[in-house]
């Protein structure tokens, strides 16, 4: 580990050196890409040279005890040192987590795709909570949002919704929230009381980059078509909505929010490129490791990873065996408790395997 700390060092200190020189600063693209890879290595760096300091530090105690002081000073030196273990040994297991394999798409925005599953009317108004809940989610940790596109039901629900998240880390926070996502409740139009159970998937992508994945035009059908909604200007009037489709892969993305099809057809472009972007990660990830399944962010949409049982209050992530009753907390966008531990059980796979 120590051999790959200061392989590390190493590459930082060039980088920072590269990124200094005038043919670098004004080749944008690549000044941004050193820059990015110097800013990945920064943190990892600062803790080597902690690491380093603390040993120095302990070398130096250890050579002044064996200088045979004074009985007090003797004393104070054994506490000392036993310190300087403790601060060590943390040390090396944040150097160890540093060290984990990265998930490039970690610092990117992200869309989260709802769509209602099983459940009818009341599968579409979970939907909408969970909406709300990454809505509040996001509130809480100022990043932006942007509705990309909405099926609406009658009664506040949502067939299907999508919606980017933009900030610094938005993927990786929600990366794990990908798969079906299941309610225990009583309908409001239950007369008898009875417990239904519905379910919604959650799609989580990395909004993908114009320099990660490039789409030929031949290889993409236009459709646009009247846009259908609860009225309003140009709905039902204008060729506004616009649907693309990606003939090699099948990918079919529909937009009709806006009023202009030439934001429409923005929209959906950008959705397109993030599930292209997805699938061509997917591909990698089962090359890499076709035998990994780990229970936390596999992503896997058929995969039920969360039950919210209202009539107890209970909500249950069961890839973690993590149970809270604090439902209403969560829903109002407080999910930073499951996440931890997701994020915390995910590293302790890593560093098992």
């Amino acid at each position: 580990m120590l051999e790959k700390l200061a392989g590390l060092r190493d590459k930082y200190e060039s980088l920072t050196e590269e990124i200094s020189k005038p043919e670098i600063i004004s080749d944008q693209n690549t000044f941004r890409k050193l820059m990015k890879e110097r800013a990945a290595l920064e943190p990892i760096v600062e803790k080597y040279e902690e690491y380093a300091d603390l040993n120095r530090q302990l070398e130096d105690n250890k050579q002044m005890l064996a200088d045979d002081p004074d009985e007090e000073f003797r004393q104070l030196l054994h506490e000392d040192i036993s310190a300087l273990h403790a601060r060590i040994a943390s040390c090396e297991e944040e150097l160890k987590t540093l060290l984990l394999p990265k998930d490039p798409n970690d610092d990117k925005n992200v869309f989260v795709e709802i769509r209602a599953g099983v459940g009818g009317d009341e599968a579409a108004l979970f939907a909408g909570d969970l909406l709300r809940m990454y809505l509040r989610y996001a509130e809480r940790h100022r990043y932006k949002t942007e509705m990309m596109s909405a099926t609406e039901i009658g009664i506040g629900g949502y067939k299907e919704v999508i919606v980017l998240i933009k900030g610094k880390g938005a993927y990786s926070r929600l990366k794990y929230e990908s798969g079906t996502h299941r309610v225990q409740r009583v309908p409001e139009t239950e007369s008898g009381g009875r417990i239904h159970t519905s379910a919604a998937t959650v799609a989580v992508l990395p909004e993908a980059e114009d320099i990660e994945i490039e789409v030929d035009p031949n290889d993409i059908r236009v459709d646009v078509f009247r846009a259908t909604g609860n009225g309003g200007q140009c709905v039902n009037t204008t060729d506004s909505a616009v649907r693309l489709t990606h003939i090699p892969s099948g990918i079919v993305v529909s937009c009709q929010d806006e009023k202009s099809q030439l934001k429409n057809r923005d929209k959906a472009m950008k959705i397109l490129k993030s599930r292209l972007l997805e699938m061509e990660t997917r591909k990698q990830q089962a090359a890499i490791a076709e035998d990994r399944k780990s229970q936390v962010g596999s992503g896997d949409r058929s995969e039920r990873i969360r039950t919210y049982n209202f009539p107890q209050g209970r909500i249950t992530d069961h890839r973690i065996n993590l149970t809270l009753y604090r439902l209403s907390e969560v829903l109002d966008g407080d999910l930073d408790e499951i996440i931890d531990a997701l994020v915390t059980s995910d590293r302790a796979e890593q560093m098992k395997e």
